[in-house]
């Protein structure tokens, strides 16, 4: 595998998709040959612009590639790969193990939980794995696959634990010396910023004021690093929210619009409709699985901006 120049990276939500997140959840669980397999045991370099993994390496062998390092391993290790982390990996087709990938949400949440704790998930590192870490990764995998009454909430103390037996490590791990993006530090405000009012619709140029920039540098700055205009993320997590209020509660479709500050429940569902080709009733009546949108509207999704009457900018 070679290195390649930083501009030249992807920026995925998982490997090898598109913009939308696929779950409901704030977490994502998967064998690591559920999707390598279909990339001949091989995920190019990539990054993901808000989401945090963990690959657990159960049995190898594997190599591991994290921004310019590159290291074999043939025991069980957790790799903890942060938001904007260069990675990529190649396996052995005997390979067993899972990778959890986290949204930003959860991530905010772990770290408000876990205050005291030294903050794993800031930097790349790789862990040694051990009976009681091998125990919670089975675990967050049979619950992800099987779900059941109080899901979230197990799958959140259930990481709590993964993340908390995962820092008492941190003090053997070296701090990555590595310069971000010139950009990041202000992603990293801007995401923190919709993570507090995405449900007020304020415009961009509202955002790109609170950050001390222009809404052109702004704009230029998600695009740079996650592929996605300043919208779309904003989009991207009323949409999430949207799901997850459509699973996880009995509100009803009005009330949800308003809790996401729509100001009519019609703009929410045309809202909903035109970024996963379902109405918000369907979703919920399907448990949160939606077709694949076709790629004009996928297109749309990604490069569009919202109808004049859904005041999401």
């Amino acid at each position: 595998m070679m290195l390649q120049p930083s501009r030249d990276i992807p920026v995925f939500k998982l490997y090898g998709e598109g913009a939308a997140w696929p779950t409901p959840d704030l977490l994502h669980c998967e064998s690591i040959s559920s999707r390598s397999q279909r990339h001949g045991w091989e995920i190019d370099q990539h990054r993901h612009a808000d989401l945090y993994q963990l690959l657990y390496v159960r049995r190898g062998p594997a190599t591991l590639f994290i921004e310019e390092h590159c290291t074999p391993v043939a025991v069980p290790v957790i790799q903890v790969v942060p938001a904007m982390c260069v990675h990529g990996f190649q396996f052995h087709d005997s390979i067993d193990g899972y990778i959890i990938t986290l949204a930003a949400p959860l991530v905010a949440w772990l770290q408000e939980c876990l205050a005291n704790c030294p903050p794993l998930l800031q930097q790349p590192g790789c862990y040694a794995a051990d009976a009681e870490l091998d125990a919670l990764f089975l675990a967050i995998a049979r619950e992800y696959a099987t779900p059941a009454a109080g899901r979230d909430v197990l799958l959140r103390s259930l990481m709590c634990a993964l993340v908390v037996l995962l820092s008492r490590q941190l003090p053997q791990v070296a701090a990555s010396e590595d310069r971000p993006d010139r950009g990041q530090p202000q992603l990293v405000k801007f995401s923190a910023l919709v993570e507090q009012h995405y449900a007020a619709h304020w415009p961009v140029s509202r955002y790109a004021k609170q950050l001390g920039v222009t809404s052109a540098y702004l704009n230029s700055v998600c695009r740079r690093l996650t592929g996605h205009s300043a919208l779309q993320i904003v989009h991207q997590r009323q949409l999430l929210e949207a799901k997850r209020n459509l699973i996880y509660t009995v509100l009803t479709v009005s009330q949800i619009a308003d809790v996401l500050g729509f100001a009519e429940p019609a703009y929410f569902i045309r809202f909903f409709r035109r970024l996963t080709g379902v109405t918000p009733r369907v979703f919920r009546q399907r448990g949160g699985v939606v077709p694949a949108l076709p790629a004009t509207a996928a297109k749309r999704h990604n490069g569009g901006s919202a109808p004049a009457n859904e005041h999401t900018s």
